[in-house]
């Protein structure tokens, strides 16, 4: 041995660890033959703990702080080393450090997709996804029962088994939540915390702590999410008498315009006239059966109710309609519709000029008279 080594074999020993990995549970400090200098210094962070392992069994733990390796810092292993008397000579022992900050941002999903049964669209296979974190609570345990010889132990080689213990969870746990599929996305946090509370003893047996978990996102079948969608856009419509009236003088518009068209454009015309009559059938039919025994009650039940005006309207040599005098009217504002524009309706012989309808007077009150030809 040269006088450099002889000089460093001398030095009081130094146990510490420094981890920049990020991703380091568990350190297995490396000393040569595991050889330990009595008075050596034990340096321990905060957000790590240092476990004594001697002959495959656990001697002492350590909590953040410094400490003088002596006997009486090391009670247990001075016991099973006999050093009741002062024996000071260099022990063998095995030091594992312990990450014991959180470890975040871990995966995790349902392993396939889970049935639940909604009251609105019946039986639906959802999916999740989300993160969870884990912290070391008992080196000891974590030690004997995940780690065990490995030196270097990282969240890499346990996530695979937590993820799977979470994935498995979750089954149980939305079905049993009572949530109904438009109200997952509302209530992540709710099933997060549920997913955490029923799993956390089958972590602690590993001696970890679950500190979180989030459910990130709920994945529908696409029948269910186009459902929900045309839900949704129902209830933005509100009227569907109005809405299909929009339609409808947009379509009569689209036709004005481009008269090679026109054919396609009264096709939407009727379809959304079918649309409106469905809507509108079981009043059709109560007004048309009180019209018949000469009786249209009103809202008091004694006045009577006209029966609403409908006109078709010739547009390009084509007829369109029947329509109320509401689209008329939009018709009218958007310059579909004038005085001269040819009308019919029940009663009347032939087709007439809007201007000559006694109807249509208020609608054109407030419209200019036609340019005269120059």
């Amino acid at each position: 041995m040269g006088l450099l080594e002889k000089l460093k074999a001398e030095l009081i020993d130094v146990i510490q660890w420094l981890d920049d990995t990020g991703d380091t549970m568990v350190y297995r400090f490396e000393r040569r033959g595991n050889e330990i200098k009595y008075n050596a210094k034990l340096v321990v962070r905060e957000g790590q703990m240092a476990a004594f392992i001697n002959e495959g069994q656990l001697a002492d733990l350590f909590k953040p702080g410094t400490y003088t390796l002596a006997t009486r810092n090391l009670p247990v292993l001075a016991t099973l080393k006999g050093w009741k008397y002062g024996f000071e000579s260099p022990f063998k022992a095995e030091v594992y450090f312990c990450s014991t900050r959180q470890f975040t941002n871990l995966k995790w999903g349902t392993p396939g997709p889970v049935t639940m049964r909604d009251p609105e669209f019946g039986a639906v296979r959802v999916t999740a996804f989300g993160l969870y974190s884990i912290k070391i609570k008992d080196p000891a345990v974590f030690i004997r029962e995940i780690v065990g010889t490995d030196g270097n132990f990282t969240t890499g080689q346990i996530e695979d088994n937590l993820r799977g213990k979470i994935g498995s969870s979750i089954k149980g746990v939305m079905p049993d939540a009572g949530i109904s599929i438009l109200d997952l996305e509302g209530k992540v946090a709710q099933l997060g915390e549920a997913l955490r509370t029923r799993i956390s003893a089958s972590f602690e047996a590993l001696g970890l702590d679950l500190t979180e978990v989030q459910v990130q996102d709920i994945g529908l079948p696409e029948e269910v999410e186009r459902a929900i969608d045309k839900a949704g856009a129902m209830r933005a419509i509100g009227d569907m008498q109005e809405f299909t009236r929009y339609e409808t003088a947009n379509s009569i518009n689209d036709a004005a315009n481009n008269p090679g068209g026109l054919a396609a454009a009264g096709v939407g015309v009727g379809m959304g006239f079918g649309m409106g009559g469905q809507v509108g059938g079981a009043m059709g039919s109560v007004v048309v059966g009180h019209a018949q025994s000469g009786q249209l009650p009103g809202i008091d039940g004694n006045s009577r109710v006209p029966p609403p005006l409908l006109l078709f309207v010739a547009v390009n040599g084509q007829q369109t309609g029947p329509f109320e005098l509401a689209v008329l009217r939009q018709m009218a504002q958007s310059g579909q519709f004038n005085r001269d524009s040819l009308v019919w309706k029940h009663g009347l012989a032939a087709w007439t000029s809007a201007g000559k309808l006694p109807e249509l007077s208020d609608l054109f009150a407030s419209l200019p008279p036609p340019i005269p030809s120059v």
